[in-house]
């Protein structure tokens, strides 16, 4: 099968399925606040780490209702954010922070997540979570407008601080995967846990 973007229901297919190719992704379970002093949450499933040296990460949004989600709202108010990592003790929670919420409702509140001053940026990170990054923003792009003529924004952040549980640190300074075992988004309304990790080496050159 072969066939133009957005073309699919043409084709037998309900649903859009690059998200169901383009998996598993990590989510990113982004913490902000805006200039009103409100806390924010929420997961966004297009997301990664894009560069390691200088550390960098991104994510896109895609415009609600009322125009910017608030994660980027706030995001451009005070210039930064924290990416706090989704175990599987969490899915629950960060399924909750998935709603859309007034501006004045802090997620934290609704899913019942502590809301944990950060060392260098304004906005607080998860307590629960096993990991953090903390990011000051780099740039904001607007991405080429869609068929409904709705645009969303790719948020361009650089990681200068990173927070990690020292429960899931092995004697060998790694992090163990597997204990906190990381939450991933696929395609539709599925998702994955990571509990299995292998090492594979590269062949010589």
């Amino acid at each position: 099968m072969f066939f133009p973007s957005g073309t699919h229901k043409d084709h037998g297919l309900a649903f859009n399925p690059l998200k169901a190719i383009v998996s598993p992704r990590p989510i990113g379970w982004i913490s902000s606040i805006g200039a009103n002093g409100i806390h924010n949450l929420a997961p966004y499933s297009f997301f990664n780490a894009v560069s390691e040296t200088p550390p960098m990460v991104a994510f896109s949004g895609s415009p609600g209702t009322q125009g910017d989600k608030d994660t980027v709202k706030n995001i451009e108010e005070t210039g930064d954010f924290v990416v706090n990592i989704v175990s599987s003790s969490l899915m629950n929670a960060m399924n909750i922070t998935s709603a859309s919420l007034p501006r004045d409702i802090s997620e934290f509140d609704q899913a019942q997540l502590t809301p944990k001053p950060s060392r260098l940026v304004s906005s607080p990170h998860v307590a629960e979570s096993p990991c953090y990054l903390e990011c000051k923003l780099w740039k904001i792009i607007d991405l080429p407008q869609a068929s409904d003529e709705s645009k969303s924004r790719l948020v361009i952040g650089e990681v200068v601080g990173i927070g990690i549980d020292d429960a899931i640190i092995t004697p060998e300074g790694k992090i163990d995967v597997a204990k906190y075992q990381p939450a991933a988004r696929l395609g539709y309304k599925d998702y994955a846990i990571i509990n299995k990790v292998f090492e594979l080496d590269r062949p010589d050159t």
